[in-house]
């Protein structure tokens, strides 16, 4: 019988925060905010193993009463502002391969990007098990507003000018072509394709496309505060 594929989700969760301190283990809606990405990680039947990592005992701490074990803190060299997810990602692995542990897939979980469907990660491995010639999946939202062609920028002189130059004008918003953002309600990626190239998306990725309600991500106060507001209509039934 072929052993089904191991997947090793990671939920990485810095202490420092300049847009919103605390902000991962700031309640929502009664729950610390990286304790709603856990309990996504668990509820997901494909994956193999869950990892915080952290370098603040207080997040340390929180996951482990969601029932993740965080046995060591991350070192201080990969918890700086400038620290790349990828070093990071590639650390944990470097520590799973000396105990002679190994993975198919890996799986980034942002736990600032709460607003995941009950079955996103599930589907999301589903549709990389249908497309296997794919590197990955990365979750896009279509851009609502702040669509590249209308975005502008102001130069030395002060001048507005687009901030993508092109030769057609633009006429209407609804005319001009889709634009996406990868948000972080999931990112999956082959291990293979990560340790050849250390990315969590490639040009050859599965698209898999989330809803309006899920485009935000908590950076500052104003997103949580629209982020509570999004939680709070879905568990009413208004959203």
């Amino acid at each position: 019988m072929r052993q089904a594929p191991k997947i090793l989700a990671i939920i990485p969760a810095r202490k420092g925060s300049k847009g919103l301190p605390g902000k991962n283990v700031r309640e929502l809606l009664g729950k610390p905010l990286i304790g709603w990405t856990i309990e996504q990680a668990k509820a997901c039947r494909h994956i193999t193993e869950i990892f915080v990592s952290t370098d603040c005992p207080e997040i340390a701490r929180t996951a482990e009463s969601f029932g993740v074990s965080v046995p060591a803190l991350r070192p201080a060299a990969l918890a700086k502002d400038d620290s790349s997810s990828a070093d990071l990602v590639e650390f944990i692995l470097e520590g799973y391969k000396k105990r002679s542990v190994f993975f198919d897939y890996i799986m980034l979980l942002e736990p600032t990007s709460p607003l995941r469907d009950e079955n996103d990660l599930d589907q999301a491995v589903a549709l990389l098990f249908r497309e296997p010639g794919k590197d990955g999946v990365v979750s896009l939202g279509e851009i609502a507003l702040e669509h590249p062609r209308i975005v502008k920028r102001v130069d030395s002189a002060g001048k507005l000018l687009p901030f993508c130059e092109s030769p057609d004008p633009v006429k209407r918003r609804q005319d001009l072509d889709k634009a996406y953002f990868p948000y972080g309600v999931v990112y999956l990626i082959k291990e293979s394709v990560f340790r050849d190239r250390r990315v969590f998306y490639t040009e050859n990725m599965a698209h898999y496309f989330i809803q309006r309600w899920q485009n935000f991500e908590v950076d500052d106060l104003c997103d949580f505060i629209c982020i509570e507001a999004v939680l709070r209509a879905r568990k009413t039934g208004a959203l």
